[in-house]
Order: C-alpha cells, then sequence, then structure tokens
C-alpha cells in the first residue's frame, strides 16, 4: 500500500505539471496581495481536488456506460497526454493552455486556473486510467490519497510562486516546466503501450 501511495503522489505530481502551474499562476495574479494570491491557490487546488476525485472514482462506471474498454482509453488518453507533454518540452506550455480567456476575472481559482490549466483535457483522461485499473475500492482511495497529496504539494509551490520565482528565475521555471514535459512523454508512452499490448492479448 506505501509502494501504491508514493508511486501515485509522484505520478500525479508530474502529471499536474507544476511548474507551468506556477507561471500560469504567476501571470494571472500579477500585482495581487500575498494573502489574495493564498486564497486563490487554496480555492483552486480545492476546486481542482473535488473534479479529480470525482474522475478518479467514476472511471468504470463511466466506462461500461459508454461501452468502451479501459484498454481502448488508455491509448487515448495516453496520446492526448503525449501531445501535452510534447507541447511543454517544446513551449513550456501546455496546448490547450494557449487560448485562455483575456478578459479580467473576479475569480480565475476555478476557470481557468482549477480548470484547465491545472486538470485539462489529457489530465482528465489520465485520471479517469489511473482511476480505473486499481482493482479494489481501497486500492483506489490509497491512488486518490496520493493525487490529493500531490495537489496539496502543488498548493504549496502556488502559495510560495513569489518566492520560487525569486529563486528560480522565469527560465528556470520554465526548463523544469520542459523537464516535467520529458518524464510526462515516457509516462504517456508506458500508457499507450500498455493499453495496445492488452488490446491486441
Amino acid at each position: 500500500m506505501l509502494s501504491l501511495y508514493t508511486t501515485s503522489a509522484i505520478r500525479f505530481i508530474f502529471l499536474f505539471a507544476p511548474f507551468f502551474v506556477v507561471s500560469m499562476f504567476l501571470v494571472m495574479t500579477h500585482g495581487e496581495s500575498l494573502e489574495s494570491k493564498r486564497n486563490t491557490a487554496i480555492r483552486a487546488c480545492l476546486a481542482a481536488t473535488a473534479m479529480g476525485a470525482v474522475l478518479f472514482f467514476a472511471g468504470p462506471l463511466l466506462f461500461s456506460l459508454i461501452g468502451i474498454t479501459l484498454d481502448s482509453f488508455r491509448i487515448g488518453a495516453g496520446a492526448l497526454l503525449f501531445l501535452t507533454a510534447v507541447s511543454l518540452v517544446n513551449n513550456g506550455t501546455r496546448s490547450h493552455a494557449k487560448g485562455l480567456p483575456n478578459e479580467q476575472r473576479d475569480d480565475i481559482s476555478v476557470v481557468p486556473l482549477a480548470m484547465p490549466i491545472i486538470v485539462g483535457p489529457a489530465t482528465i483522461g489520465t485520471i479517469l486510467v489511473l482511476g480505473a485499473e486499481l482493482p479494489t475500492l481501497f486500492e483506489t482511495f490509497i491512488g486518490f490519497l496520493g493525487m490529493a497529496t500531490a495537489m496539496i504539494a502543488l498548493g504549496v509551490m502556488l502559495i510560495l510562486s513569489n518566492w520560487l520565482e525569486n529563486l528560480l528565475g522565469t527560465t528556470g521555471l520554465n526548463i523544469l516546466s520542459k523537464i516535467s514535459g520529458l518524464i510526462l512523454a515516457a509516462m504517456a508512452s508506458d500508457i499507450v503501450f500498455t493499453g495496445i499490448s492488452n488490446y491486441l492479448a
């Protein structure tokens, strides 16, 4: 169980692409007070955790309702995650985050910060797969604890975003986003090849 928890937490940390999210958070909260940034970060992570929980536990039911197999969804979700990883490696940003609305909003914590910046299309598909491939409800709960831990880590990074910007700089955050993209590409390849292997078998 400890191994499952640790693996899940590490997977989700990279899946959420924290350094990319920190970069977007800094841009979107520029000029705001530290208290306002902290409140925005907490609300965004709570909203993203709620969405992630629904997706994580609802995967098997959704697949049965639609009538598709887990391995078929692995191939599709892995391909989408791979495209996101390529975008991170090339540009330091996720492809789905390029067309975000430019107008000022009273509250950016849910839209667009929680979705689609933290929980984007590729993340949604991967969460569904990671939740559905766990065989028992107890193991699914342990996996969810790993996701919650990763979200807490992301929340801490958002709260400390000003300090991270001073420590790493914009270039450093961009480089770490690209490194996260490489790891995501490996995760995506593993998901796709697992789906293909099981589907053919």
